[in-house]
């Protein structure tokens, strides 16, 4: 059985590199190439049909089926020039990942041949199978029908040679099947929100975009060792392997020299998202041995998270070239540090202004602060929320742990805003102010730009950090959809933005003048959201007694947290800001249940069947070995010196059959939990089952094959181990 482990090993050792041919151009000279982008559109479109495009992308503007057919044509002879054969839409199904179903440009021509073809129609919308997608009931097979739609606000792009349009997918029925299709209602209603209380303080802003820069962690493992390990090939992580005696401790990866075949790796894959239009920026080692970093320029959040969902596909792709699997999953490895997909999210208007940058002036502060302090407020009343937007199976290995924040939302900081926040509540508000306090008080609000750009610290223990201009949602796993998280804090800032607005509004109809029932209201939500603010160590345990004490929750199951979306206040929101439908809520909870329920169910048969097929028949090979060996002594040596040197065998067979055997028991008992479970009918109710009698399990077989890892023969073991998994250039 070692074979494979071995042949791996040697294949590695003895493969030769991979060139990659570097770029002599700038980058500029050919990025985004790939991508039917403005110029393009100038160059191929007409001039109404470009004007009905950028009206689409800019407004909102439907775009009417005489204008499709014009943007289809030239679509097309852009993309037949880049020698695209086909098209496909392309979009986020309530997968891990995205789908795409190609078809050929061509239709039947005069005299039997054919002729290379897109109509407006086909751009517009195709019709694939909803009901093999994940919809939480809302498609059952016999209602098969769904239908994409032509997202034109994320351009058109090539990938091999297939024109990609990314799409919208919904059903027949008109309910959201995709994350795409909330996350563009999401952006809306925050845009919504967000201008009516920017003109508060500038009537010339007219547009508030969500912007995002995320952070995608993910680890390099050779790929030929990949193979080798079944657990990593179909659950994404190792369900067993011991400790390497080296890994992380020395923090001496962590923004190290980049290995040369990891280099050539990375330097093929930013040659090819620039092609993509994909503004990627920064690379680095991260803490974790094989653990690296990738980020972009920041960008319109739509447009983000589709860039996103292509880099992981790239990476996928290019990491086949240069022999490496990508890992994306939360904690592929025990005992160091897992992989996240920090959120940097901020609002910007269409003057220029980003609202969670402080101004210059004492105006300008007062809307930062308005921002900051509402974005606290909507963290604080959906604390349940945003942590059921990021909790998934993979990432609750991750939640908590040494370099991850804990599932306790809470939001930080830093000094300076934090005593701005405490000046701004004991301030006396609640009256009107005498022109001394007023004065006072913008004074140091209009201070906040000369302290506070350097000297906002950093706090990697907080799921939502401010830093410096804008908020950091660390929370998010690294094998997520950034979606899914931007759906529920973009909506949740949206409705408190209603929210504020009205109170406001309520008491300049009374009498109060605006900047003095700005000061109220925001004193008000001060006071409200204090809870959530924490600067401290969040791995504490004396924070975990204080959020207690507080009322924030601590929540680390994934179908317990995914119950606050039963919750009517949310239900409400989500309805009221025009994001979710009950029904598709309903749906989302039930899919994400169902996929609890089976990477939980995926990863027991994996390790049950590694554990007997693959472990114990090694550790019983070993363990005969030493019998025979014990056998050989006692024919050697006299009965005395037999008794000395066998004593020790004895112990380490006698050790190897009690975890054989805990092994071989407690596999049986983890079929038969699996057994019980599967044959309940509810969701919410097998997935409980699962977490609380089957996944128990994976942590108590683990234990014992690690340590028989420990003890039985290397050159026995069938799997790579961690020193070699994490180790080899």
């Amino acid at each position: 059985m070692a074979q494979f482990r071995f042949r791996a090993l040697e294949e590695v050792l003895t493969r030769k590199p991979v060139e990659v041919k570097r770029q002599e151009n700038l980058v500029s000279d050919f990025y985004g190439m790939n991508v039917f982008d403005r110029p393009k559109m100038k160059k191929y479109l007409s001039k109404e049909a470009y004007k009905s495009v950028i009206d689409a992308v800019d407004n909102g503007t439907p775009i009417d089926r005489k204008m499709a057919d014009q943007v289809a044509q030239g679509m097309k002879s852009w993309a037949l020039e880049n020698g695209a054969t086909h098209i496909t839409h392309w979009f986020h199904p309530l997968t891990d990942g995205t789908a795409e179903k190609h078809d050929a440009f061509v239709v039947h021509g005069e005299n039997g041949g054919v002729v290379e073809s897109l109509s407006g129609t086909m751009l517009s919308q195709q019709e694939p199978d909803a009901s093999s997608f994940p919809s939480g009931g809302i498609r059952q097979t016999f209602e098969a029908r769904g239908y994409t739609a032509w997202d034109p606000s994320s351009p058109a792009f090539i990938v091999d040679n297939t024109l990609t349009i990314p799409t919208i997918f919904i059903s027949y029925t008109g309910e959201a099947l995709d994350y795409k299709t909330p996350l563009l209602r999401a952006i809306a209603a925050v845009d919504k929100a967000a201008t009516e209380v920017c003109q508060m303080f500038d009537k010339n802003v007219s547009k508030v975009n969500a912007n995002l820069g995320w952070e995608q962690e993910y680890f390099l493992v050779d790929e030929a060792l990949f193979m080798a390990r079944p657990d990593l090939m179909l659950t994404g992580r190792t369900l067993m392997g011991h400790s390497a005696s080296k890994d992380q401790q020395l923090d001496d990866h962590y923004f190290s020299s980049i290995p040369t075949r990891v280099f050539r790796f990375m330097e093929d894959l930013e040659n090819e998202a620039f092609k993509l239009g994909i503004p990627v920026k920064t690379r680095h080692n991260e803490v974790a041995p094989n653990q690296f970093e990738l980020a972009p320029i920041y960008e319109e959040l739509n447009l983000a998270n589709d860039h996103n969902q292509m880099i992981m596909d790239l990476m996928k792709k290019i990491a086949r070239r240069h022999n490496f699997a990508v890992l994306f999953h939360e904690k592929p490895f025990a005992g160091i540090n897992g992989s996240g997909k920090h959120n940097n999210w901020s609002l910007s208007t269409d003057t220029g202004v980003n609202l969670f940058s402080p101004g210059k002036n004492p105006k300008s502060n007062l809307q930062f602060l308005t921002f900051v302090i509402n974005t606290l407020k909507a963290l604080y009343v959906n604390q349940d929320m945003l942590r059921a937007s990021i909790l998934t199976a993979p990432n609750t290995h991750r939640l908590g742990a040494n370099e991850a924040p804990p599932a306790i939302i809470s939001a930080f900081l830093g000094t300076e805003i934090s005593k701005m926040l405490d000046l701004m509540e004991v301030a006396v508000v609640d009256r009107k102010m005498t022109p001394d306090e007023k004065t006072a008080l913008k004074l140091n609000i209009g201070r906040i730009p000369e302290i506070i750009l350097d000297n906002t610290d950093r706090n990697r223990t907080s799921p939502f950090a401010f830093t410096g201009n804008r908020f950091e949602f660390r929370a998010v796993g690294s094998s997520a959809n950034c979606a899914s998280a931007m759906i529920a804090l973009n909506t949740a800032v949206a409705d408190q933005l209603v929210k504020f607005k009205i109170e406001v509004d309520a008491l300049v109809e009374g009498g109060v003048k605006k900047d003095e029932a700005i000061f109220q209201v925001l004193k008000k939500l001060i006071i409200e959201s204090k809870p959530i603010r924490f600067d401290g160590n969040g791995y504490s345990e004396e924070w975990r007694i204080e959020a207690a004490r507080r009322g924030l929750t601590n929540i680390t199951s994934v179908p317990t947290a995914l119950e606050a979306l039963h919750d009517k206040r949310v239900i409400e929101m989500y309805g009221k800001a025009g994001v979710l439908t009950p029904r598709e809520i309903e749906g989302r909870i039930e899919v994400e249940l169902e996929k609890y329920t089976k990477k939980i169910q995926i990863e027991s048969r994996v390790l049950g069947d590694l554990a007997i097929n693959h472990i114990v028949p090694t550790a019983v090979q070993y363990q005969s070995m030493l019998l025979e060996n014990v056998k050989n002594l006692k024919i050697v040596f006299s009965d005395e010196e037999y008794k000395s040197l066998a004593e020790g065998r004895i112990e380490l067979i006698r050790e190897i059959g009690g975890h054989v055997s805990s092994i071989k028991a407690k596999v049986k008992e983890m079929i038969e939990a699996r057994k019980v479970a599967n044959i309940i009918e509810s969701e919410k109710e097998k997935t409980y089952a699962y977490e609380k009698s089957v996944r128990p399990y994976l942590d108590d077989i683990r234990y014992h094959i690690d340590k028989l890892e420990l003890i039985v023969d290397n050159e026995l073991w069938p799997l790579p181990k961690y020193r070699e998994l994490l180790f080899v250039k």
